[in-house]
């Protein structure tokens, strides 16, 4: 599960990262708490072009008659991506990379109270999740939709969450986003376990109205 990001990197500094040409409607940066359902800045190919724009986190079939016509689809499983109807066309044509500075995830107190843990770099460089993405459209109405694809965690990840999302290395963005032929499908596996590591954050963040860089500041417990 990847069910919150934080994006701080400036747009352009984004597009220059990965080669792209922004388009003219990325969302705001920085963004603390975003959350699906929003735009989200993504990177995708085409003809050997990147182009850094946004799409709708929550990735929509085409059988959808809305856009809330069926489950919400924020992640999609490496494991199973091939094989479920709504992901096997997009996890071959058409992928894309999802740039962030972090995410969340929750653990659980001998209550049953929701603890917010904040997971970064360990040297605070952007991350580059999987995705794909899909574009919908019923009665007049677009989006292009994404996912972010999650495997099984990692050792280190696994103390908070049993799935985190694909993690990518700048050298095999070019794989994915189907520059460099086939076996995208190779990249799909958990983090190195020295990549990553987290700290617990307040509760505020467990709102989707909370906003600012205080949401990622380490606690004391």
């Amino acid at each position: 599960m990847c069910g919150r990001l934080a994006v701080t990197l400036p747009n352009d500094a984004m597009a220059q990262l990965f080669a792209a040409q922004p388009a003219n409607d990325l969302p705001d940066v920085p963004n603390f708490n975003v959350c699906p359902t929003t735009q989200i800045h993504t990177v995708s190919s085409e003809d050997g072009r990147r182009r850094l724009a946004p799409m709708r986190w929550g990735f929509i079939p085409h059988w959808y008659d809305k856009p809330a016509g069926g489950p919400l689809l924020i992640n999609a499983r490496a494991e199973t991506i091939a094989e479920k109807p709504a992901f096997q066309a997009a996890c071959r044509a058409r992928r894309c990379l999802i740039p962030a500075s972090g995410f969340y995830e929750w653990t659980k107190d001998e209550e049953g109270g929701r603890d917010p843990w904040y997971i970064k770099s360990k040297d605070a460089a952007p991350l580059a999740f999987a995705g794909i993405w899909q574009d919908w459209g019923k009665e007049g109405e677009t989006l292009r939709t994404c996912a972010i694809v999650t495997i099984a965690a990692n050792t280190s990840i696994s103390a908070i969450h049993h799935r985190m999302p694909v993690i990518l290395s700048a050298q095999d963005w070019p794989l994915w986003l189907g520059e460099q032929g086939k076996g995208a499908a190779l990249l799909m596996q958990p983090a190195p376990e020295n990549l990553l590591m987290f700290h617990r954050v307040d509760r505020v963040v467990n709102s989707n109205r909370a906003v600012g860089a205080a949401l990622i500041e380490p606690i004391t417990t």
